[in-house]
């Protein structure tokens, strides 16, 4: 393996977007996405994070006391953000199955038990030149954070989604235009 500097990637900036279940799909990580996409805007500086949570049970032979094979038992992928933009998208993302609605020359929103939202998320990640662009097919919010209203902080919405498989199996597809993604298949193929 090659010491290559500059194929260490930094998530300098980027965006969070949803639509609906069955939006068309992105397909690279350059083309304009569909305009049923809609995008959340301003994430905290902690940024957005991929999880994984796998369980992982081990078999244990008799003899020797060896763990001999490990069997995944489950696998949940999640993205993690804070938004920090009060804008009618957010709270609706926030609050499952409420609407923000008009009243009068006004907006209000009437919070409802949350319900199931689920909608596809893509997350486009810069540094520079480089993209990377995550689409998740179908995905729900499914953990909330605390919301602070405070002097001297912006008003957050800790949002945690999880992606559930899509029609063909895949939880998330990633995209990137770096050569590097393909610098070592190359190599190989």
């Amino acid at each position: 393996m090659t010491l290559v500097a500059d194929e260490v990637r930094v998530g300098v900036t980027g965006e969070l977007f949803s639509a609906p279940v069955g939006t068309t799909a992105p397909t690279n990580a350059t083309t304009t996405l569909d305009a049923l996409f809609i995008g959340h805007g301003y994430v905290s500086e902690d940024g957005v994070t991929e999880n994984w949570d796998d369980s992982v049970d081990t078999i244990v032979a008799w003899q020797n006391a060896t763990t001999v094979r490990a069997v995944r038992t489950e696998s949940t992928l999640t993205i993690a953000c804070t938004l920090i933009q009060t804008r009618g998208s957010n709270l609706e993302l926030f609050y499952p199955g409420s609407l923000v609605e008009e009243n009068g020359a006004e907006w209000k929103i009437q919070v409802k038990p949350p319900t199931s939202d689920r909608r596809s998320f893509v997350l486009n990640v810069v540094d520079g030149n480089e993209l990377i662009r995550i689409y998740v097919g179908v995905g729900e919010l499914t953990e909330r954070g605390e919301v602070p209203y405070q002097n001297g902080d912006a008003v957050m919405y800790p949002v945690t989604i999880t992606a559930y498989p899509d029609a063909s199996g895949n939880l998330m597809t990633k995209f990137s235009n770096s050569a590097a993604w393909g610098e070592d298949i190359a190599a190989a193929s």
